[in-house]
């Protein structure tokens, strides 16, 4: 079965020039706690979301879809 992408946390990681044993240091937790959750092998709960944004400076949202427009794809509705 194929694994489903349920969060971004490890791309925001990254964008933000970060690691994931950064990230673990941050909220005192184990980096494998955060390589569980960047595998998709098991999801945080969303306070801890909420703790993962504000530490990395982003919008909640993004560590669940990016908001960011997709280069060279067209965002205008069409009418």
């Amino acid at each position: 079965m194929k694994k489903r992408n349920l969060n971004r946390i490890s791309m925001v990681v990254k964008e933000k020039g970060r690691t994931n044993v950064w990230l673990a240091e941050q909220l005192g937790r184990h980096p494998n706690t955060i390589s569980k959750w960047t595998q998709n092998v098991q999801q945080p709960h969303i306070d801890i979301f909420y703790k993962i944004s504000v530490i990395l400076d982003c919008d909640i949202r993004e560590l669940f879809n990016s908001t960011k427009p997709n280069k060279g794809a067209n965002n205008s509705i069409k009418k």
